[in-house]
């Protein structure tokens, strides 16, 4: 179906979904334990604007995925094929506020070799469970409807059905200047649940990151400045190639541990952290 309304500006939360929202960039992910995020967030602030929105502690983000029976999305990542892509509904508040007015974003991610690309609409709630799950037309601006055709056909041919959830609390920092590309996404107390997938849904989540540990994620359009390099370095801060989604998928045992899983031994609790790393001589 069309229409010509348009679709309605952004605000709070949304907005700085938004301002943070690049359709194609490089991304690098870290892991840091949450003693550090201190220290790292005053060095990103000397360099960087914190978003209005975006709160000390960040703003909840929550994502509803969607696969195959097979979870066909879940082994393209894990067997690292050079194109893959991965379905979701995002919401950027909240989630036990959410009711069928409260605008999300239905979201295609795809990696074509090493740049991420997003595609995305916002709709109200019940509009994009419509269109996701009860596999019904939606009215939309006729702008839209190549999206809108794709998602149809994506849930159609393969039968997607909602998988896991993921949230957390992200803090969000821009790039200024000659950085302006740059952004750097901190994500605390990484949670999900694999039932009881309404947003609002009175469910219990259980950490899927431990959550002494954060993940850091730098996105930039071409390079990563060398500042923020160094302060990784600085920090022991441990680039991973880790899934979200797919920590969910093995976190729930949906899946076996992959090699992408987050290994509980090598990022130990604050308890361990000291003696682990001074047999490995880096505590300073």
């Amino acid at each position: 179906m069309g229409s010509s309304a348009p679709e309605p500006e952004a605000s709070g939360y949304l907005k700085t979904a938004s301002a943070l929202h690049a359709f194609n960039r490089y991304e690098i992910k870290y892991l840091a334990h949450e003693s550090d995020v201190p220290r790292l967030r005053e060095a990103l602030s000397g360099h960087m604007a914190s978003d209005e929105f975006s709160p000390v502690g960040g703003y909840p983000v929550t994502s509803l995925y969607y696969d195959t029976q097979n979870l066909r999305f879940y082994w393209e990542k894990i067997e690292g094929l050079k194109f893959r892509r991965k379905l979701r509904v995002r919401l950027y508040g909240p989630p036990a506020e959410a009711t069928g007015v409260t605008p999300v974003y239905v979201e295609i991610k795809q990696r074509v070799n090493r740049v991420t690309q997003k595609r995305r609409i916002q709709l109200p709630y019940s509009h994009a469970m419509r269109l996701c799950d009860a596999r019904q037309p939606i009215d939309h601006d006729v702008s839209a409807g190549p999206f809108v055709n794709e998602v149809t056909t994506l849930v159609g041919n393969l039968d997607l059905c909602p998988t896991v959830t993921t949230g957390y609390l992200r803090e969000a920092f821009v790039g200024t200047g000659a950085d302006l590309g740059l952004r750097v996404t901190i994500d605390h107390r990484v949670h999900g649940r694999d039932r009881d997938f309404h947003f609002a849904a009175p469910a219990e989540n259980r950490f899927i990151i431990p959550p002494h540990l954060c993940i850091v994620e730098i996105k930039a359009n071409e390079r990563v400045p060398y500042w923020v390099t160094d302060l990784t370095a600085r920090l022991d801060m441990s680039v991973v190639r880790v899934s979200k989604y797919c920590q969910s998928v093995e976190a729930f045992g949906l899946a076996p541990r992959s090699r992408m899983h987050i290994p509980d031994e090598l990022f130990p609790a604050p308890a361990d952290r000291g003696r682990t790393l001074a047999k490995t001589g880096t505590l300073s």
